[in-house]
């Protein structure tokens, strides 16, 4: 009996990053594509990335990408030799939009709107005649004698078919319909899923001080984590003060260490330390507020401060520093000196967690890439299922790269999935 039109077509389930260039892949190559989306709009995730101008990729070499995806992230070299990141920005300049690159050779569209990359994206898909189904939803895969059969729809309806590329996402920003769902239907069809912990992600703290100084950015902040003593990780970069704890890119990248400490060891001492003026040695530093403190000699001691932090941040360093702020700059003696050029080079924030999954960037964990082939994104489990990115266990640091993992394993899973049709 000849294959029904439906069993002819792969099947997307996610209209996202990865399911978006898996559609684009598999219709390439001649394939019929269908595309599942339960939002009423695609790619409602990357509309927010990039603070909404969509950080596309990074414009580092294929191992600088490797290195920054710190889970799994040597699962990614087959991908990337098929479709890298010089690939996803030549073809974006091709459907029209225009790149730059920016500090951390960061990639983003020209206009600064992610809006410009989505509807670029949507405008391929129409003209590789996709078919997209908004608001419908997977819930189970079916399957008999470890092959896939078919799907059943969030209302319980039968898709029939034979191959499927599963891009769910991950279970971060459920507004945008990262719920996981991908997650536990893969689990069902007898895939292990290892555990999901948000990536980065904001931290708390246990010092109740950084709200008075919430919304000040910090654009140059050196970011070491300590656990129980020990430096486990560092980073430089931008960082936010909010009213629980710290943000902003540096932190995120460093929340994956973070995380992994409070899960090995709950009980265990994280602190974070912040060198505010990282350009300057512990001597140079010091020469700098002797000469500050000299240009204020007779003013009180909590105007000697005004050139060299930002003031939101001057009457908490003055606090910490125990230092009466009444006094007379020129009265604050050489070790309470010193002790304010430490406090400077080592403002120290204890974790007492981190912000809920929900509102991490990125998942950690996901479906083992153990059981995905690495060259196909096909899995070792089900026949004619193929799976792409975040719904796997992988994730990076910001940048641009966990979107480049995305479109990766997106554009091998659909060209692998049209390939797959043809041979069976």
């Amino acid at each position: 009996m000849g294959k029904t039109e439906k069993q002819r077509e792969v099947l997307v389930i996610g209209g996202g990053a990865a399911g978006i260039f898996a559609a684009i892949a598999a219709a390439e190559a001649g394939a019929s594509v269908t595309v599942w989306e339960k939002n009423n709009r695609l790619g409602k995730k990357m509309m927010i990335t990039g603070k909404g101008r969509c950080n596309v990729t990074n414009a580092g070499t294929v191992q600088d990408i490797i290195k920054n995806m710190t889970g799994n992230g040597k699962f990614l070299y087959s991908a990337l030799n098929q479709w890298d990141n010089e690939a996803v920005m030549a073809y974006f300049e091709e459907i029209g939009v225009p790149l730059k690159v920016e500090r951390g050779r960061r990639v983003f569209p020209v206009s600064d709107k992610a809006t410009d990359v989505v509807e670029a994206l949507e405008r391929e898909l129409k003209r590789l005649k996709v078919k997209i189904c908004y608001e419908r939803s997977a819930k189970e895969l079916l399957t008999e004698n470890g092959a896939l059969v078919g799907v059943k729809d969030q209302k319980g309806q039968l898709f029939p078919c034979q191959c499927v590329v599963l891009a769910t996402g991950g279970n971060t920003y459920p507004a945008t319909g990262s719920t996981g769902d991908g997650y536990a239907m893969a689990e069902r069809a007898g895939h292990t899923v290892t555990e999901l912990l948000p990536s980065l992600v904001p931290l708390e703290t246990k010092e109740n001080w950084v709200a008075e100084c919430a919304g000040l950015s910090l654009k140059n902040g050196l970011l070491t984590v300590y656990q129980n003593g020990r430096k486990i990780d560092q980073g430089f970069g931008e960082m936010l003060f909010t009213h629980w704890g710290i943000s902003g890119p540096v932190v995120l990248s460093l929340s994956r260490s973070v995380c992994k400490c409070l899960r090995q060891q709950p009980e265990a001492a994280v602190t974070v330390e912040i060198n505010l003026k990282p350009a300057l040695d512990k001597e140079q530093l010091d020469k700098r507020v002797v000469r500050d403190f000299s240009k204020f000699s007779r003013k009180n001691f909590s105007n000697a401060l005004n050139e060299l932090l930002p003031q939101s941040l001057i009457p908490i360093i003055i606090k910490l520093s125990g230092i009466e702020p009444t006094r007379e700059t020129n009265s604050v003696r050489k070790e309470e000196r010193e002790r304010l050029v430490d406090l400077l080079q080592h403002l120290t924030l204890t974790v007492s967690g981190v912000r809920p999954i929900t509102e991490a960037i990125v998942t950690a964990g996901g479906v083992s890439v153990k059981e995905v082939n690495p060259k196909t994104m096909a899995s070792k489990v089900v026949d004619g299922l193929f799976l792409a990115g975040e719904v796997l266990d992988i994730d990076g640091y910001t940048g641009g790269y966990n979107l480049q993992a995305a479109f990766s394993t997106g554009h091998c899973a659909g060209a692998a999935a049209a390939a797959y049709l043809e041979e069976n």
